[in-house]
């Protein structure tokens, strides 16, 4: 909106019905005998009054009032004073806990507070049972079959009951991990074995000891149980896709231009075979843990226990953990692994990105038609619209996924000297990323599912661009010494609509070249110009078992 159109709507806004925009613009005129005019608060939105226009005095029977935001917009006034309505999916601010929430609920149990408490406390029971296993540390004597099985049952029940214990201890504390600290403590005074040694809760852990091994487990839940299976449908999906038009010619575009043929199959096929290619470098990425102490060098682990090899028994409890061991750390895992997680989810979004805007061509196109669902509508004002709405959702999310990747993948293993507080809050949305990209991904597979391949139209697309059999017949005419042929077939192609008959008198009309030969370009058609397309979307099965051994 331009600067004057901008104004006049401020001001049929603010000034009364009754008088025009001319009118009231007048009005806000400086006064002709340029005597002061009377301080008077602003009737105008902010913008208005930015660029340089005053209010005019008030009508004598009016009291001056500032104009609020509601006036300006119609909003009634009882919207901002209505009181925060409780969380849930209708009034959560991020779509992917509201609009996506069905989409999404799988990582609630992983990436919530609620999860990251829980993989806390897990964190900080495993290691109290490790300490036990010790002989140097006496003080914390072999666990009973007893207590053993008290921390299980702890551990298997706990739920929301227990993690709002926690949260109301962190009320007080205004510290999570130490609140979980607190709570187990708690925990452990229901039997006296464990109320014994209490105090070796945390025993020489900075917090990130705790929090890297908790964010570790948290991603490799995340990896296995969630983001590669979809990672695996999409796959599977566009394989399917691959076998099922693996015959069907297409007419390809470079630069936008009719270019030599292909099938739909080998097209879709690179796709399936680039995106193993990023799901295997994921599922190869080691997942990094360590629990050596405030600077990595396990300082208060020997100042306490100095005949204890505290290296390998850390190293050991991060195996135990499932994870791999990192032996040089500052306070924090310098996140290094998380980069390369998060780049190669975000190079198999970039590559599903690829694949959603070729797809939304060749719909637009004709060469995909899309299965209609009953009571679905396509657009609020043309009844006949079938929009390819699945694959513009992913393509979308796929962008925000990977700002949010991006972010962490740089943000996350910078930090001053021996650790400072940026990474705490950034670590935070570790899930954000992930649930993005699976959002996108079931839109993606909703979107495959609706695909029915048009074959007659991408035989027809091909039947009226007969000119890229100039490929074929400039190269025989090499293979033969013909003179010039890249250029006799660039005179007679270039720019030139080209017919079947047009072709074939061309090559009819060849010298130099045998008539065997003749013979198989004369028989050659854009629909059959395939090279070895179809044998290649055959092959894919067996390519895609062996991208592993191309990594």
């Amino acid at each position: 909106m331009t600067s004057i159109g901008y104004h006049q709507v401020a001001l049929a806004q603010c000034v009364p019905r009754t008088s025009q925009v001319a009118r009231a613009s007048a009005r806000f005129a400086a006064p002709r005998d340029g005597a002061a005019r009377p301080a008077q608060r602003c009737l105008l939105p902010r913008k208005a009054a930015l660029v340089g226009l005053r209010p005019a005095a008030s009508r004598k029977t009016a009291t001056p009032t500032t104009c609020s935001a509601e006036c300006n917009s119609g909003v009634p006034m009882t919207w901002s004073q209505e009181a925060a309505p409780e969380l849930s999916g209708l009034t959560a601010i991020s779509p992917l806990d509201g609009r996506y929430g069905a989409k999404t609920k799988e990582l609630r149990a992983i990436f919530s507070e609620y999860g990251l408490i829980r993989y806390r406390v897990l964190v900080e029971v495993r290691w109290l049972q490790m300490l036990s296993q010790l002989p140097q540390v006496t003080e914390v004597p072999p666990f009973s079959a007893e207590a053993n099985a008290f921390l299980e049952k702890y551990l298997e029940t706990f739920g929301l009951e227990q993690a709002l214990e926690v949260k109301a201890i962190e009320a007080t504390t205004n510290h999570d991990v130490k609140a979980i600290e607190y709570a187990l403590k708690n925990k452990f005074k229901e039997l006296p074995e464990l109320n014994a040694v209490s105090e070796f809760t945390h025993f020489a852990c900075t917090s990130e000891d705790i929090n890297n091994l908790a964010h570790a487990l948290q991603l490799k839940a995340a990896i296995s149980t969630q983001m590669l299976p979809y990672m695996d449908q999409v796959i599977a999906a566009i394989g399917k896709l691959a076998a099922d038009t693996a015959e069907m010619p297409l007419l390809c575009r470079t630069h936008g231009q009719a270019a030599s043929p292909s099938t739909m199959g080998k097209e879709m096929a690179i796709f399936a075979y680039r995106l193993q290619r990023q799901r295997a470098q994921l599922a190869k990425v080691p997942v990094l843990g360590k629990i050596a102490g405030a600077v990595g060098n396990y300082n208060a682990h020997i100042s306490a226990y100095p005949e204890v090899e505290w290296q390998s028994v850390c190293h050991e409890f991060v195996s135990s953990l499932g994870l791999t061991p990192n032996p040089y750390t500052t306070q924090i895992e310098p996140h290094d692994y998380m980069a390369e997680m998060f780049q190669s989810v975000m190079r198999f979004n970039t590559v599903v990105i690829d694949f959603n805007r070729d797809m939304w061509s060749y719909i637009s196109i004709g060469y995909f038609r899309q299965r209609t669902i009953a009571g679905e509508v396509g657009s609020s004002t043309m009844p006949h619209k079938v929009n390819p709405i699945d694959f513009e959702n992913s393509e979308g999310n796929l962008g925000v996924a990977n700002a949010m990747l991006d972010h962490l993948s740089n943000k996350l293993p910078i930090s001053r000297w021996q650790r400072d507080l940026t990474d705490s809050t950034v670590i935070r949305n570790l899930g954000v990323g992930f649930a993005q990209s699976l959002v996108s991904y079931q839109s993606t597979l909703r979107g495959i599912s609706k695909m029915l391949p048009d074959g007659p139209a991408m035989l027809k697309d091909l039947d009226t661009n007969w000119e890229v059999l100039a490929e074929p017949i400039q190269t025989v005419m090499r293979r033969y010494a013909v003179p010039e042929p890249y250029e006799k077939l660039k005179a007679f192609t270039r720019g030139q609509r080209v017919t079947e008959e047009s072709m074939r008198k061309f090559v009819n009309d060849l010298e130099d070249v045998p008539e065997e030969a003749k013979a198989k370009l004369m028989a050659l058609t854009p629909m059959s110009y395939i090279g070895n397309a179809i044998a290649q979307t055959h092959d894919l099965t067996a390519k895609l078992a062996d991208v592993e051994k191309t990594l």
